[in-house]
Formats: C-alpha cells, structure tokens, sequence
C-alpha cells in the first residue's frame, strides 16, 4: 500500500524519510527490473533525445540504462545546474564525458561546452525524487532545478521509483510540476 503524507506536511521531514526508506530498499536487482521497463517504454523508443540524470547515491541506478541508450542510438543529454538555479542539459558522446563538480554535491555533469540538445516532440526526460503520486506529484530535492526546466521545456516525463517510494498524497505547491509516468520495478504508472 503506498504510503501518505497527510500528517507529514514539513517537505523537509519528508525527504529525509523517503532518503532513509531509498536507502534501505535498493538492490541492483530491483534496478535492473526499473531500467528494463524505461528501455521497453514506447516512448523511450521513440525519442530523439533523452535528457537523463546521473544517479547519485540511492537513487535508482541509471548507469546501465545510459549505456544501452548510447548503444541503441539514442542523443543522450545530461543536467548541468547553474548557481542562478537554471539547468541547462548537455549532449554526450560516453558517459566519460560526465564529471564530478564539486558545486553539485559530487554528482556527475557535462562540461558547459558540450551542445545542448534540441528538444522537440519526441524528447523524453528521466526525472529523478524521493517520492511519487499515481498521479504525478512529486517530491524532490528542493532545488526547484526540474520544476523550472519542465515549465519551459514541453518534454515527456518519467519518474524512477521503487515501489515503496509511491505515496498517497504528497504536499505540492502551485509551481510544483507533475510527471507523465512513474517506473517502478514492478509496474508502470500512467499519471496523466
């Protein structure tokens, strides 16, 4: 049974349950099962472009999914956030071209002078969060980073969660932007 965050209000209080609860349910299998449903989404086959996040600590795992794309064909662009809290996505060639910044918390970004993709119809976005709704709603990190990229940028959007990451209910606020789908290792959500 998802979980609800009715009494849970403090968004804070809420990223360090669902960190902790990431943390304790993570398995690479459970990671495979998520990166085998995103690889046979139709969407993803379609897709010009992918705009996907470097997985960082107990996020899902997005490693394997990257290197099949980048065999299969398919642009792969990745975040670059800026300190005026603008992120910009940068196409890669391999995923040796991510780096470690030091300004992101250690996790990996393109160099700022790799191109940025055009983004069209068919591009695809994987989002990372802590939590999910079934019908969209999502708990990120705080940073406000996707929420105002996804304003400017119509794009097809699917989260990665494990199961015990989907919610109820979540606290959302006006500029708070819903994803398309949810993939879990055991199902695929169609939020909207």
């Amino acid at each position: 049974m998802p979980f609800s965050a009715t009494n849970m209000q403090d968004k804070k209080q809420l990223r360090k349950y669902f960190s902790e609860l990431r943390k304790s349910t993570k398995t690479t299998d459970r990671d495979q099962r998520i990166a085998g449903r995103v690889i046979e989404n139709d969407l993803v086959k379609r897709a010009d472009t992918v705009l996907l996040f470097a997985s960082f600590g107990s996020e899902p795992d997005t490693w394997a999914l990257a290197q099949h794309l980048l065999e299969a064909g398919k642009q792969l662009s990745y975040p670059r956030c800026g300190a005026n809290g603008i992120m910009t996505f940068h196409t890669v060639d391999a995923l040796s071209q991510l780096v470690e910044n030091p300004n992101s918390y250690g996790i990996r970004e393109p160099d700022e002078k790799l191109p940025c993709p055009v983004i069209s119809s068919d591009t695809v976005c994987i989002v990372p969060g802590l939590s999910f709704t079934e019908n969209g709603g999502r708990l990120g990190y705080g940073g406000g980073f996707y929420d105002r990229f996804l304003a400017q940028n119509i794009v097809h959007t699917i989260a990665l969660a494990y199961e015990e990451c989907i919610s109820d209910k979540l606290p959302e606020e006006q500029h708070d932007l819903r994803v398309d789908i949810i993939v879990t290792e055991e199902r695929t959500v169609l939020c909207k």
